[in-house]
């Protein structure tokens, strides 16, 4: 499967409008977060990247994510249904779903608005460095499968 850009302004403009389709009643097609959890869910990754969320992984960590996982979050195929995920994207607290939104939506943006050339190479705290374009399927792929998780 092939995903937009997360740079491009339709991409932007398309996410956007499927986030502002959620309200804090729409309900999982499967899995166990509800809409708030999901967003922030979804913040994690935007907040590992800015350093927001401080992840410090050691060298045999790093190497094991970099060998086993990242071609499945980076690679062409969707995530699958109910697929376990990192302790630090697990949310199983309250969350504000306004306050999630916002942030969310505020983190699309500011990819877009940065570009393409400011992540290409760009480290991540897991993989090590990567391209414009591993950096747009991660983000736009984990996009897609919790906003069709939620039916949007």
């Amino acid at each position: 499967m092939t995903y937009p850009s997360t740079f491009a302004p339709d991409t932007l403009r398309n996410n956007v409008n499927r986030i502002h389709q959620l309200s804090p009643q729409t309900k999982p097609r499967w899995g166990k977060m509800n809409a708030a959890q999901m967003l922030a869910h979804l913040n994690v990754a935007y907040d590992m990247e800015t350093g927001a969320l401080p992840v410090r992984n050691n060298f045999l960590m790093r190497f094991f994510l970099k060998a086993f996982v990242k071609r499945g979050v980076v690679g062409p195929d969707p995530y699958p249904r109910n697929s376990r995920t990192a302790p630090q994207f697990v949310i199983a607290d309250k969350r504000d779903f306004e306050r999630e939104r916002a942030k969310l939506i505020a983190h699309l943006e500011r990819v877009s608005a940065e570009g393409e050339a400011a992540y290409e190479g760009k480290e991540n705290v897991s993989f090590g460095p990567m391209t414009a374009q591993e950096w747009s399927v991660m983000y736009q792929k984990h996009l897609d499968h919790h906003l069709g998780q939620f039916g949007v």
